[in-house]
């Protein structure tokens, strides 16, 4: 596909196409076939648009040279964190071993930060982008497509177009063995600190803990399921729920690292041990997880390697060539450490 870059020379400054064609009176695919040289448009139309693409100084951009890097967008809602920074780490390796360079990004949710962000990619001109647990406006989707700039979503947030590769981790599974490792102890009432309902991981993460119960016979009790948010703070006010309830779980399963670093101070203020009062288990596997006190029990995602398998994606779509599978989904891991025991006064057999 032909791509298109916006410059500022021109009567009308720098527009989106969503703007070209709203002016032009057509929908944003008609631009698309005009830009891309498409005969299926009426010589009236054809003129208006190319008329105003003139005027907004819109022209057609080759193909990257070979002798030029690529230029990479890894695009976050924020960057605050570790989680972010492990993304990084794997994308910054990949990029670097094929000789290419990245641009960092956040753009916090906002659509006005979206917008900016768009216009600062068509100006420097980059050739591919790695979006992570962000969703983007249909119309900037719709515009990165007319640019010919190829998209991979690293844990989408919601459900992307069918014609955008995903990468992400086996959350269901992950949730189900952070359960089924604490049903293993003798837990039976298990709270669970859930992440952000619009994320899938998080809905997935939850499905998992859902199935464990009853694949062991137990019925879920919903005021054991508290939201959360990731940050610290939700787990430290998700584990203070739980524990006012009139018969509080004997463990927690937080939905992220750093909400189970927030519930189990949350129990350290109320003079509880873990796991010897309550057990703990995270979901991530952050560095620094092995070093709190105790050392946390959680399940791994291999976060830099889905940082880099989404740059070999991305890498191979601007060569045109499609990715081994659209939807990928690498394997979790259980990884125990000194935050969870069996219950008080629970002895297995």
């Amino acid at each position: 596909m032909g791509r298109v870059a916006a410059h500022g020379g021109g009567a009308g400054g720098r527009v989106t196409i969503t703007e070209i064609a709203r002016q032009a009176g057509v929908s944003v695919p008609t631009v698309s076939r005009v830009v891309n040289g498409r005969s299926d448009v009426s010589p009236g139309t054809r003129a208006r648009v190319e008329e105003l693409l003139r005027r907004h100084g819109y022209r057609k951009r080759p193909a990257a040279s070979p002798s030029r890097a690529a230029l990479l967008d890894l695009v976050f809602n924020d960057l605050d964190s570790p989680w972010a920074v492990e993304i990084i780490r794997g994308v910054e390796e990949a990029a670097h071993g094929a000789g290419a360079g990245t641009v960092v990004s956040a753009i916090h949710g906002r659509s006005g930060d979206a917008r900016e962000w768009m216009r600062n990619l068509r100006a420097r001109a980059s050739d591919g982008v790695v979006l992570v647990t962000s969703a983007l406006e249909p119309t900037l989707h719709e515009e990165l497509r007319i640019l010919g700039v190829p998209l991979v979503v690293v844990d989408p947030a919601g459900s992307p177009a069918l014609d955008v590769p995903t990468i992400g981790a086996a959350n269901w599974s992950g949730g189900m063995a952070a359960t089924g490792h604490l049903l293993s102890l003798g837990h039976r009432r298990i709270g669970m600190i859930t992440g952000p309902a619009r994320l899938l991981c998080s809905r997935a993460r939850l499905d998992g803990y859902r199935a464990a119960l009853e694949g062991s016979g137990i019925a879920l009790d919903e005021s054991l399921v508290v939201p959360g948010d990731f940050r610290p703070e939700s787990g430290f006010a998700g584990c203070t729920t739980l524990l006012e309830l009139p018969d509080p779980p004997t463990a927690v399963f937080a939905a992220g690292d750093r909400m189970a670093l927030g519930a189990i101070e949350a129990l350290r203020g109320r003079g509880l041990r873990v796991p010897q009062d309550m057990s703990v288990v995270g979901f991530d596997d952050l560095p620094e997880v092995r070093w709190s006190a105790p050392p946390l029990t959680t399940v791994r995602q291999p976060l830099a390697d889905m940082g880099k398998l989404a740059v070999r994606t991305v890498l191979r779509l601007t060569r045109d060539e499609q990715p081994d599978s659209p939807r990928v989904e690498l394997g979790t891991d259980l990884v125990v450490r000194a935050s969870t025991a069996a219950p008080a006064g629970h002895r297995l057999s």
